[in-house]
């Protein structure tokens, strides 16, 4: 791998690339979209996000040492990205699915219009850090992924490093949920396990492992006020960690074994996504953490007799996640091409209609830019169901989900033009994708009228709308 652990501590880029593309790297010394999206995101976090979102196409900075490092032959379409959903789009089980693949050597510059494509990722998953996750991707699909292209569920929270001193984090293998809010910033992290080791009646059902008694940090609890709880990952002990954050819930203003006469000085529950289900190596869907959040406020409700609980979600839907996306994808573009602007069209491909779906619609509606949902049939969809909210097109794979975009986006490109002339197969072929003819050729891009595009001239994919 090109980064140590040490190296990822200490902050800075990290492109993880395979090992078998680091000769070729060496060669062309080209970081390509990953690394210079990866600036783009330092750029970000770093500026007034409000004061930039009103800035104006003239204020475009001059080039970074992160400027353009794609090499010329191969250009990069700046018109159009895709954001992916991982589990049951590009990985099912901790296995690519076998269309990912292809799907990313066709983003890559694999395909007919000899062009690259940015794309990131937009996962409702957690219970890593975003390198962690990267790493994870890289090695599963075989391609350069930069923690910059990842936005989890849970990323937004880092936020609330501030306004919150002690938090309760839940969920996760091990100790992974409490590093990763530490390293997000937070000062003072409880788990659910050092509340366990402090009083072991707390959850009757539950002993702690000896690994989990030896990394519980030991305090009086009693007397510590939670301040937030925070679900960052799905919960590996739903009855015990239903318990805690209950207890919490009906505390007086946080503090672990009082209760309030009034339930409602409890602290704030926040939870990284609230998928019903997911789609795991089973045949099946499984439960996700939407579920677990239902039945910690169903069950609040049941022993305060009535009392509402009001819990907050990240992750998608919620229009947040998305918005972040459109200023990362602004920014790049911005670095890379001079242009003030997110693409024109993001295409989100993913595999459940209640947050994929729905969220992509919703924040299409808003959104300056044209965000077009596609939804796969690998994963939570199932064909011969009704999905609760309607994609723009439903394809098989993720691979035809890439085709379609860029099909859609070669056949918009004809269109946009006037002009009432055949198109023959020669101009054709070498018409690119971000105004500019392809590799090895020096036609002009020739573009028509509506009434006059070959659309057939392409292999047939979904229909385009």
């Amino acid at each position: 791998m090109t980064a140590t652990e040490r190296e990822i501590r200490e902050g800075g880029p990290v492109v993880v690339v395979p090992e078998h593309m680091m000769a070729s790297r060496a060669k062309s010394h080209h970081g390509g979209f990953p690394a210079t999206l990866e600036t783009a995101r330092n750029e970000l976090n770093s500026m007034d996000l409000e004061e930039d979102a009103v800035s104006s196409p003239a204020s475009s900075s001059p080039a970074t040492p992160g400027s353009p490092l794609t090499p010329a032959e191969v250009p990069t379409a700046d018109s159009f990205a895709f954001a992916f959903d991982i589990d049951g789009v590009l990985i099912r089980g901790g296995r690519p699915i076998p269309e990912a693949i292809e799907a990313m050597k066709v983003l890559n510059g694999e395909n007919e219009y000899g062009m690259k494509v940015p794309y990131i990722f937009l996962t409702n998953g957690g219970g890593k850090t975003e390198v962690e996750r990267c790493i994870d991707l890289s090695r599963q699909l075989d391609i350069e992924v930069s923690p910059a292209q990842f936005i989890c569920g849970h990323t937004p929270m880092r936020e609330m490093v501030e306004k919150y001193g002690t938090v309760l984090v839940v969920g996760g293998e091990g100790e992974k949920c409490r590093q990763v809010a530490e390293g997000y910033g937070f000062r003072d992290v409880v788990t659910p396990g050092d509340i366990i080791k402090d009083n072991q009646h707390t959850t009757p059902f539950r002993k702690l492992t000896a690994e989990e008694t030896a990394n519980s940090r030991k305090r009086n609890y009693g007397e510590t006020k939670i301040e937030a709880i925070f679900v960052f990952a799905d919960s590996r002990d739903w009855a015990g960690d239903i318990q805690i954050m209950l207890d919490l819930a009906m505390s007086k203003d946080g503090y672990i074994g009082t209760l309030s006469e009034t339930f409602d000085e409890g602290p704030p529950i926040y939870f990284s996504h609230n998928d019903i289900v997911w789609s795991a190596a089973h045949d099946n869907v499984r439960l996700g953490m939407g579920a677990l959040r239902k039945m910690v406020e169903m069950l609040f409700k049941d022993v305060t007799k009535g009392k509402e609980l009001e819990t907050i979600a990240f992750g998608k839907p919620q229009i947040g996640t998305f918005e972040f996306a459109t200023r990362l994808l602004q920014q790049w573009r911005k670095d890379e091409h001079r242009i003030n602007a997110p693409p024109d069209t993001v295409y989100f491909v993913g595999d459940t209609p209640e947050s994929d779906i729905h969220g992509t619609n919703q924040f299409n509606d808003k959104a300056k830019n044209e965000w077009y949902s596609i939804l796969v049939r690998t994963g939570v969809f199932q064909e011969g169901t009704e999905p609760a909210y309607t994609p723009r097109v439903t394809v098989d794979t993720v691979l035809d989900a890439v085709k379609h975009g860029m099909k859609r986006e070669f056949t918009k490109k004809m269109k946009s033009a006037s002009g009432n002339f055949a198109l023959n197969s020669l101009a054709f072929k070498n018409l690119s994708l971000n105004g500019e003819t392809t590799v090895g050729t020096k036609t002009p891009i020739l573009e028509l009228s509506e009434g006059n595009t070959p659309e057939r001239a392409m292999s047939p994919m979904a229909p385009i709308s």
